[in-house]
């Protein structure tokens, strides 16, 4: 795991190549709402030259989700000011289970379940982080040292540094003394400090980022390097982020927003930003893309004087879309949207975004030589129920093949397919199937 990519993505190579930082990094984070704490020592170490840094990242899922976007986006911050990150993905940790913000214990995952959740969440990090240049991102697994540690080992060398009343202290744990941690939840802590420690002595780092809910978990490693190594390290902690209207962030009625594509297609995705609250929408645009000031605040005026245009909530869905999934889903989730928006022409789309479309709305396939009618269409495609009911929409005047209203008399051989042979029909205003025909 910890041998990195030898390309960067295309988006990192793209943002370490157009943008030239001026500020310092925890100024950027300030600017962003993104800085939330920092120990004493963090702005002059950072001030002081390059630091390598690490954010932790649990295989709990095959997917990370899109609250993972916050540490996530706070590494490539660093990376953009000269600072060395490394993304650590916890095969190690990921056995045991963080019980941060957790009211009640985790379930414990097989290695085997953790081992594919590392693989899949190792790819989702590469994407963001430039892996060439002065200063090249790494992505490691604290398997490499967790797994082969002895119990003995590990509380001689590292439990003796840590009083019981210490650990106690700490929020994770002290909200889950009422309803019960277990001696495994307990130890989390200690391991997270090893990691730190472990990362300083491989790689220099001397600074770990994450949530606010960590802050006591990464002061543990802070503590635990200097009374083994006497050296200084230094935590900088990032806001957990809510929606205006108190609710969790990223979760929805059909549940959590993960960056796979197979978890949440890239247009549900990209819907999501879309239809943020006006009131989240300069606060997401400064935690999760790169737009200079200049431009989030010409956005903020835009929210405040016409918002009904949604200027804000586009761009960050363009950005956001486009980082994650590539610049190619965000173009034909912008268009696959416009289309069920009733605002694109079906003429102009190209075979993607129909192949696309037809994942988001009911769908059929039939063949040439089957040469259904329109009405047939409708039937297979289960936007009506029967000939008889497609026959009486025709007649109303609500069905459309390839944005053109049809009639009742209307055969398929007077219906030219779209690119890929597609055909896209409309019930209606908003209801859409997609038909592909075959053979």
């Amino acid at each position: 795991m910890s041998n990195a990519p030898s390309q960067p993505s295309s988006q990192a190579a793209t943002d370490r190549e157009t943008t030239t930082p001026r500020a310092g990094v925890l100024e950027e984070l300030a600017w962003r709402g993104l800085l939330y704490q920092q120990t004493e020592g963090a702005a002059a170490a950072l001030a002081a030259g390059p630091v390598t840094a690490y954010c932790g990242f649990d295989p709990t899922a095959a997917s990370l989700h899109i609250g993972s976007l916050v540490p996530i986006m706070g590494l490539v911050h660093l990376q953009r000011h000269g600072h060395r990150p490394i993304a650590l993905a916890g095969g190690g940790t990921g056995m045991i289970g963080d019980p941060s913000g957790k009211a009640t214990e985790r379930s414990l995952l097989t290695r085997e379940q953790v081992e594919a959740n590392v693989r899949g969440v190792s790819a989702q990090l590469a994407r963001f982080l430039d892996f060439d240049g002065p200063n090249p991102a790494r992505v490691v697994d604290n398997a490499d040292w967790l797994l082969s540690l002895g119990a003995v080992e590990f509380m001689r060398d590292v439990g003796k540094h840590f009083t019981v009343n210490f650990m106690l202290a700490k929020d994770s744990v002290k909200a889950r003394m009422e309803s019960g941690i277990s001696y495994t939840e307990f130890s989390y802590m200690l391991l997270q400090a090893y990691d730190f420690l472990e990362l300083h002595r491989r790689h220099g780092a001397t600074l770990q980022i994450g949530g606010s809910d960590q802050w006591g978990n990464i002061t543990a490693g802070t503590e635990l390097i200097r009374r083994v190594t006497g050296g200084e390290a230094n935590a900088v902690t990032l806001p957990l982020v809510t929606t205006a209207a108190g609710t969790k962030f990223g979760k929805t009625e059909a549940g959590a927003i993960w960056l796979d594509p197979s978890l949440t297609s890239p247009y549900r995705f990209y819907q999501f930003w879309i239809n943020v609250d006006d009131r989240d929408a300069g606060k997401y645009l400064r935690y999760f893309t790169l737009l200079s000031r200049d431009e989030i605040e010409a956005l903020d005026r835009a929210t405040s004087e016409q918002p009904e245009r949604r200027e804000a909530q586009l761009a960050l869905a363009r950005d956001v879309t486009a980082r994650v999934h590539g610049a190619d889903a965000a173009r034909v989730a912008e268009e696959v949207s416009a289309i069920l928006f009733g605002r694109g022409e079906p003429t102009t789309l190209g075979g993607d975004v129909l192949d696309a479309l037809a994942r988001e709305v009911p769908s059929a396939e039939v063949t040439a030589t089957d040469a259904p009618s329109a009405l047939d269409l409708f039937v297979r495609a289960g936007l009506t129920k029967s000939k008889g009911e497609a026959r009486r929409l025709a007649e109303q005047g609500g069905a459309y093949v390839n944005g053109t209203r049809i009639d009742a008399t209307t055969q398929s051989a007077t219906l030219a397919p779209l690119a890929g042979g597609h055909l896209l029909l409309r019930k209606g205003a908003r209801s859409y199937a997609v038909v592909r025909i075959t053979g």
